[in-house]
This record gives structure tokens, sequence and C-alpha cells, in this order.
């Protein structure tokens, strides 16, 4: 749908919408579009993965793809996917970088009314200024922190994805120096110029955006914590609830909430 999409959009059309709906577990094979694609999370939660990283992005969320990024999708739940592509040759004003967006109440409606409008809509009409206003609010939302940088070293990626495979793993930064044969802080020097982030802060982010996609098909909170290294369920709570302002359990029921409220696609 998405390919029969981007033939639709006429050269000079600055957006259009449309809402698809995915089976938990379905992946969207690595590909990229021409035009910049907000990918927004209706129901359920897809994570996004792309050479420079992942990002998680869970209900009343989305994520923004500059053209031409290679990315994959994977569902986590049954997905309902509102997605919105836009020829940024016409749209100067849009976020510069990928990234993870709160989506507010004004621009989730004006989703909803996108996906209804034709792709030969007339300059300067209703469905032209309905688009402008989507794209005005999409450049004000807040970039959330719910990306997850992968390095480019090598030796560095052996590490990153051991623990996004088993993010429950305990072995110390002196482990993995003494398996890269170089020194704690070189490690950590090198990880921090490559990823932006210190080791330890990495793996509580990787840890933390696969918890997402567990709880999000409807894992057990206790099981979430201790599969993603945690000693206890109050201790995975706290770390959450430090991170996302909310407890795991009440993280689903609250973008539900706000779901029902504002009336979604």
């Amino acid at each position: 749908m998405q390919a029969d999409f981007q033939k639709l959009l006429p050269v000079n059309a600055r957006a259009m919408a449309m809402s698809i709906d995915y089976e938990h577990g379905h992946v969207i094979s690595v590909h990229r579009h021409a035009h910049a694609q907000l990918i927004y999370a209706i129901q359920g939660v897809m994570t996004i993965a792309t050479p420079a990283g992942r990002w998680v992005v869970p209900p009343t969320r989305g994520v923004w793809l500059r053209p031409g990024v290679e990315h994959q999708i994977r569902m986590s739940g049954a997905v309902r996917m509102g997605t919105v592509f836009i020829n940024c040759a016409n749209s100067p004003i849009l976020p510069r970088h990928s990234c993870v967006l709160g989506i507010s109440p004004l621009l989730r409606q004006l989703i909803v009314a996108a996906v209804d409008i034709a792709p030969d809509f007339a300059d300067g009409g209703r469905d032209w200024h309905l688009l402008q206003l989507l794209l005005h609010e999409l450049d004000s939302l807040p970039v959330l922190p719910l990306h997850l940088p992968l390095p480019q070293d090598a030796r560095l990626q052996g590490i990153c994805e051991r623990l996004m495979e088993e993010p429950g793993e305990q072995l110390t930064v002196a482990h993995w120096a003494a398996q890269l044969s170089i020194t704690e802080r070189s490690l950590h020097r090198l990880f921090h110029k490559q990823t932006g982030m210190r080791f330890g802060q990495w793996r509580q982010q990787a840890r933390l955006l696969r918890a997402l996609e567990q709880l999000a098909h409807g894992a057990k909170v206790i099981d979430v914590a201790l599969d993603n290294g945690y000693t206890s369920q109050s201790a995975f709570t706290a770390m959450f609830r430090k991170h996302f302002g909310t407890t795991p359990s009440d993280f689903y029921r609250d973008s539900a909430t706000v779901l029902k409220k504002n009336s979604a696609i």
C-alpha cells in the first residue's frame, strides 16, 4: 500500500495520509521512500530499525523518517498504523532529523481528516489548508527519548547485538573491554563517541525499549522486569516511571484513555 501511495503522490503535492492494520509479529521488510514519512502508532507498538539505530513507537507516538532512510518495521501486538507521506521539497519547515515525536491531539485529528483527502487536491482549497496546518503542527512536536543509536564500529556492534538479543545480560564493562583487548576507559570513550550515550545509559535504554515491545502484547510486568535484568518488579517500575513518567501497568492504559478521548482513526 505504501509503494502504491507514492505513485499517487503528485509532484507538487505536500502530503498525503492513510491508515493500515497489521497483525502481531508482522514485519515490513527493509525499504526506503523518496518522500519523508510520519509513522503514527494508533494502536500497538512498532519497532523501526535503520542502519543508524532503532526507534520504538508506542501508542499515541510517531516516528519521523527523513527521505531515503532505509528502514524495517516490526509489529508488537495488533498494530493500527497511521502514516503520512510528505514532499520535503515543498515543506522546508519539517524536522531535520529522524526521531520519535509525541503526537498532539490536534495532529491526531488532522491525520484522521487527511486520510480522506484525494491525491489531486487543489492548491488554496480546504484540503490544501488542512495539510498546511498538519505540517506546521508536526514541526512543533516534542522529540521523545525512544531512540537506540547503533555504533558503526564493528566491535561495538557485536556487543550491542548481544545486549539487544539478551537484555538481561549482566556482563560488566570490564568483561567487554577485556574481550576487545582495550581498557575500560577506552571502551567508555569509544562507546560515547559512536553513540552519544554512556555504555550503562545505552544498556538501560535498550532494556526499556525492549520492555515496551513485550508489554504491548500482554507480557506480565514481573516477567518483563526479570527478562530485562532487573532484580525485582519494583526496581523495574521505578526506572520505567523515571523514564516515561508513568508505571508499566498504566502506560498503555493511559494511551488507550487518550485515544478514547480524542477519537482515534
